[in-house]
């Protein structure tokens, strides 16, 4: 990857699924150590999108790079290349703590000699060090949650992928994993998060509102507020962008 090339970079991605279109020319470049966000409803293609750049689905037209791999011809590359935690967690319950820890730094490569440093930093990141003979299926949400970021990051990928990893999660827990979220950032790890929390989005250095595959709006949250006020709303929230944003493609349609 060259210095200043885009961790991410998409151009006219599209991807149908027979007469559907789920993902419908995007085109987004995200920088080294940004949290971006897609925000959007289910059904957005916020989901078809990231498993796209993770390799996981081939793109229908269009093309996109992910820490300058490309995802269409060299998907393996990109893999080893980014961490992914998808809103299931992708954790096994029947083992402790810290057998998923192992298990997963097997999974991802860890070299054996620095197998029990990143599995201490993983155990500290999460808070999880007084926990790691406890099953995995005995956790709250919460801890589960930070457990899989920590196992999605032992291979310290450059690129990150969390597919709604706050869904179902209280909101006390939410904001928690969004310092890590922010840690990792200051880190220089690139995040990019899909979410459809209105109040996570102001968490984000900047945003795709997503509506039927498309991106409505794109920037920084504070920019995309600031678009909207007017004296009838002086202080609108990322709901109330949204909502004016899809009654406009309504209109439009």
């Amino acid at each position: 990857m060259h210095p200043g090339e885009p961790a991410v970079r998409m151009k006219g991605l599209v991807k149908r699924f027979g007469d559907f279109t789920a993902v419908d020319n995007v085109t987004i470049e995200v920088g080294r150590g940004e949290i971006f966000g897609f925000l959007g409803p289910n059904g957005a293609g916020k989901s078809t999108t990231i498993r796209i750049l993770c390799g996981l689905l081939a793109p229908t037209s269009g093309s996109a790079t992910v820490n300058g791999f490309d995802v269409a011809s060299q998907p393996e590359l990109v893999k080893s290349h980014i961490g992914y935690m998808s809103q299931k967690f992708s954790l096994y319950d029947d083992l402790t703590v810290e057998e998923n820890i192992e298990f997963f730094s097997g999974i991802y490569g860890v070299p054996a000699a620095g197998r029990e440093h990143r599995k201490r930093y993983v155990l500290h990141m999460a808070g999880l060090e007084g926990k790691t003979d406890t099953l995995t299926r005995r956790l709250a949400g919460g801890w589960k949650q930070r457990l899989a970021l920590g196992c999605a990051i032992l291979h310290e990928p450059p690129v990150l992928f969390l597919d709604e990893p706050t869904s179902g999660v209280d909101p006390v827990a939410r904001r928690s994993f969004w310092d890590l979220i922010q840690d990792l950032s200051h880190a220089g790890n690139t995040v990019f998060v899909s979410t459809h929390y209105m109040d996570e989005a102001e968490y984000c250095h900047r945003l795709a509102l997503m509506h039927r595959g498309r991106v409505i709006a794109l920037g920084p949250p504070r920019e995309l507020r600031a678009e909207l006020k007017s004296k009838e709303l002086p202080d609108p929230t990322m709901e109330d962008v949204f909502v004016h944003l899809i009654e406009r493609e309504e209109q439009a349609a």
